[in-house]
């Protein structure tokens, strides 16, 4: 029998790439939705990734006692000092859409030329196990931010993050493409790897 992964998002873009990244592996994986815990939140007020990452699957913990899974993602920016890192899904405002985020991003580079846009996604994943032990991987994607939105998948940044060594955004990139090289699957390739120092037979299913 499959061991079983709760992820603490309620986000169906991000759920969905975490289910793809994590399909071959011997866990079921489901959401904090497919146990009724739908308006389970936590505030993120931490001042890194990491700090926001494991509160967020400590607070889920406390409820399922089962594995789970919380992430946490920002968007850093050279030019900008690191800007909109931890608020990135909140940089235009507390409840912002990804327009917004996007609109305010281009705004504050629009008279920044191409070899100055440099910028990198990074994935901080924190794991609770069963017994409350405590895991952490990282992940990180290098590129540069496009002076227009392109491409239609996605979502978040995705549309003005071009991947370095490609000429694509995320959002012009299949979902296996982007699958293979974001920030978010070498996070969890990292995970599998401790997981599978610590988990007996992981990987036997």
């Amino acid at each position: 029998m499959k061991r079983r992964i709760i992820l603490s998002t309620g986000n169906t873009h991000k759920i969905n790439e975490i289910k793809d990244i994590l399909k071959d592996m011997p866990f079921e994986v489901i959401s904090k939705n497919d146990l009724g815990y739908e308006d389970f939140d936590v505030v993120e007020d931490g001042t890194t990734l990491e700090e926001n990452a494991l509160k967020k699957a400590e607070e889920l913990h406390k409820l399922t006692k089962g594995i789970v899974i919380a992430d946490d993602t920002g968007l850093f920016v050279d030019a900008l000092n690191g800007e909109p890192g931890i608020y990135s899904s909140r940089y235009a405002g507390e409840h912002a859409s990804y327009a917004e985020n996007n609109k305010l991003l281009l705004n504050k580079l629009k008279d920044v030329p191409k070899e100055k846009r440099t910028a990198y996604f990074k994935t901080i994943i924190a794991v609770i196990l069963e017994d409350g032990s405590r895991l952490t991987a990282e992940g990180i994607c290098r590129g540069y931010i496009a002076f227009q939105e392109r491409g239609k998948r996605g979502f978040g940044y995705d549309p003005l993050f071009v991947v370095e060594g490609t000429d694509k955004t995320f959002s012009e990139m299949s979902e296996e493409e982007k699958n293979k090289i974001s920030h978010r699957a070498k996070a969890l390739k990292n995970l599998k790897d401790k997981l599978e120092e610590i988990i007996e037979d992981f990987g036997d299913e």
